[in-house]
């Protein structure tokens, strides 16, 4: 079964349609809410459903009896698809992120379709270290060794090199 795009119109009709599943003109003009529209609109409408699949007729003496043929859930299936496809590159992991940055959807929500161990928690971005540009923006002070203890420091050396080449 092919199903069609319906209008906003028809949408808000086949909303009503589904849950009468089986009806007659009287019963829309009964349930539907106000403002009701004319009769001769649903009329026309009913023509146009039944054009595009969604409904079926029966002729009842002088009436006609309609019945639901496509699904809600059916029309639903159709619908996601098609936004799957046009908006989200056919990835619901698309649709799922979109849905969590949008805040429709929560981690609550999902918890019963998932293994409730798995918690889905944003990852944390590391601050970059910046070791070469601290040394250059913060060099360490070397300090000044003063010339006696440097010439100390000169002998004490030079004595120590000795020793080795005397063993």
């Amino acid at each position: 079964m092919k199903i069609n795009h319906l209008t906003a119109a028809e949408e808000n009709f086949m909303k009503l349609f589904w849950k009468l599943e089986s009806f007659y003109l009287k019963d829309i003009m009964e349930q539907h809410p106000e403002p009701k529209p004319h009769q001769n609109t649903v009329s026309t409408y009913l023509k146009i459903l039944v054009e595009k699949g969604y409904i079926t007729t029966q002729k009842e003496g002088r009436i006609f009896k309609y019945t639901v043929v496509v699904p809600s859930e059916e029309y639903r299936k159709f619908l996601l698809k098609e936004l799957s496809h046009n908006f989200f590159n056919d990835s619901g992991k698309e649709i799922l992120e979109f849905l969590f940055n949008e805040k429709l959807i929560s981690q609550n929500d999902l918890k019963n379709y998932f293994d409730p161990k798995i918690e889905i928690v944003p990852s944390k971005i590391e601050e970059p270290k910046f070791e070469y540009a601290e040394e250059i923006l913060n060099p360490k002070k070397v300090k000044k060794v003063k010339a006696k203890d440097k010439d100390s420091k000169d002998n004490k050396d030079k004595d120590k090199k000795k020793k080795k080449k005397k063993d």
